[in-house]
């Protein structure tokens, strides 16, 4: 308790530094922002802004990058109560029961609750990185590269296994991935591999104009696909942004089933916000009295969703900062940010960067507090945006995107290879395709890569190293568990009909 106190002090001795609080102020108002503004999402948001952050420190990066994503959370149940559009994914379910709180003129109770629980659910999650980090952190040194690469190999089958849509598109996704990180220049050889002869392609794809192209062009030009959505509700002035104790009572059994519930979904590969929202929202409609209050503007549908899709933005930093895992795209993202930093992203950031971990982790508190004061007493600038049409709005996003990836090596080639990318990540969202596995398998292909070459010449070419150590057998083991479990016809049936539900 001595040893984390002591780490926590450090931690917000650098947090609370004006630049880091400057950063962490607006990556909170951006994410709160893009959750807000439908059909752009902290991914977009983070790949745009993966350039910027090339200047600045790297603890000031990462404060900023973060505070977009658990920002995003916040702001994305604005535009679900009030428009019944999510501004971000992990919203979805809020619409059900939020706007029809908003219909009924019980808008304020629905973003007060909404926010509250939000705050107490990223403030738990948050205290969860600090307890459970360091242990993680001692046992992840404890790896070597065959304990490594086997636990990569489970990460990205647990991504396929737990997220939506075919489980052989998710794969052939991340196979696709996985090439796509062994374009370039072979590190041990110097040869050039998938270039096919253009030489911009000798570092290899460019991280930034992949994630831009399948995050961000793809995700406008689907949602210029999309129809206006009825914005009556904002019309009407939003008040009753102190909820009464009725309203509060009701709520908090909800918002710690939530915050456990999302504390633990947000550690799973593939899980995250989207799946513990979905998932607290199931377990409040099967647990209530009357589970037909719901869809009728139940606050429980609010409360129990909002609060697991925060603590789980928190804790899916966990495996990212200790074992160098990212268990979705916007860690995905986060990982990149951290190598083209210089950082190597795993358990050595803790023991090397002790400023950054606790510097990040202190700042998440900071972070949420921001964000309660930035959504309640802002309701009516959010209000305002949100009458701006999205086809106002979506070439200003394109110029920045644009901009974003000719600023990063002043190349027009990564202009027209995000370009490539976004046409062809808005053909997989039209034939069903899942981008995110393929970004994971790019960030984790050449670390694979590079362990699984070390484990080899540690034991001189022989593959039975990764079967004879017992902890990179049973990680294997329950890879193998996990995708025999996926394509049996029984289990992949529940699997559709919970994703349906």
């Amino acid at each position: 308790m001595t040893e984390l106190l002591a780490n926590l002090a450090l931690g917000f001795g650098v947090a609370l530094s004006w630049q880091n609080l400057l950063y962490c102020l607006i990556g909170t108002l951006l994410g709160t922002l893009i959750g807000v503004l439908p059909g752009i999402g902290p991914v977009t948001t983070i790949a745009m802004l993966l350039p910027i952050t090339f200047k600045l420190e790297p603890l000031s990066a990462l404060i900023m990058l973060a505070g977009i994503y658990y920002g995003s959370q916040y702001g994305g149940s604005t535009t679900a109560i009030l428009v019944n559009l999510p501004g971000e994914a992990s919203s979805i379910v809020t619409t059900l029961d939020g706007h029809q709180m908003a219909k009924q003129g019980r808008a304020g109770d629905a973003l007060a609750v909404a926010a509250l629980g939000s705050f107490f659910a990223g403030c738990v999650g948050t205290l969860l990185i600090a307890a459970a980090g360091p242990p993680l952190a001692g046992l992840a040194q404890k790896f070597g590269p065959a304990e490594y690469f086997s636990l990569m190999v489970l990460g990205l089958v647990a991504a396929v296994v737990m997220a939506s849509g075919s489980v052989l598109k998710s794969f052939a996704m991340i196979f696709f991935g996985l090439l796509l990180g062994l374009v370039g220049t072979d590190v041990d050889t110097g040869a050039m591999r998938y270039t096919f002869g253009i030489g911009e392609l000798s570092d290899g794809v460019s991280f930034v104009g992949l994630a831009m192209g399948l995050f961000g062009i793809a995700e406008i030009l689907r949602n210029l696909d999309g129809a206006e959505t009825d914005r009556s509700v904002l019309n009407s002035k939003v008040s009753g942004l102190l909820p009464k104790m009725s309203v509060l009572r009701d709520s908090v059994p909800s918002v710690l089933r939530g915050t456990g519930l999302g504390s633990v979904l947000g550690l799973l590969p593939g899980g995250g916000a989207v799946l513990a929202s979905f998932a607290a929202y199931t377990l409040e409609k099967k647990i209530a009295r009357d589970p037909s209050r719901f869809g009728q503007g139940a606050i429980e549908g609010v409360a129990g969703p909002e609060s697991a899709n925060n603590a789980a933005a928190q804790t899916s930093f966990i495996p990212m900062l200790t074992l160098g895992i990212p268990s979705n795209a916007v860690m995905a993202l986060m990982v990149g940010a951290m190598i083209i930093q210089g950082i190597e992203p795993g358990p050595e950031v803790m023991t090397k960067r002790p400023d950054l971990f606790w510097g990040m982790v202190a700042s998440m508190w900071v972070g949420n507090l921001m964000l309660v004061i930035i959504n309640l007493p802002l309701i009516g600038m959010w209000v305002s945006l949100l009458r701006v049409p999205y086809r106002l709005m979506f070439p200003a996003i394109m110029l920045f995107c644009c901009i974003g990836v000719y600023t990063l090596n002043n190349s027009s080639f990564e202009v027209f290879m995000a370009a490539g990318f976004g046409l062809m990540g808005y053909m997989l969202l039209k034939f069903g395709f899942e981008p995110t596995p393929l970004l994971l398998g790019f960030i984790l292909g050449p670390l694979m890569e590079e362990n699984l070459r070390r484990a080899m010449r540690y034991s001189q070419g022989d593959p039975s190293v990764f079967i004879e150590r017992p902890l990179s057998a049973t990680l294997l083991g329950l890879s193998a568990v996990f995708m025999v479990v996926a394509v049996l016809p029984a289990v992949r049936k529940k699997r559709d009909d919970v994703f349906t539900e």
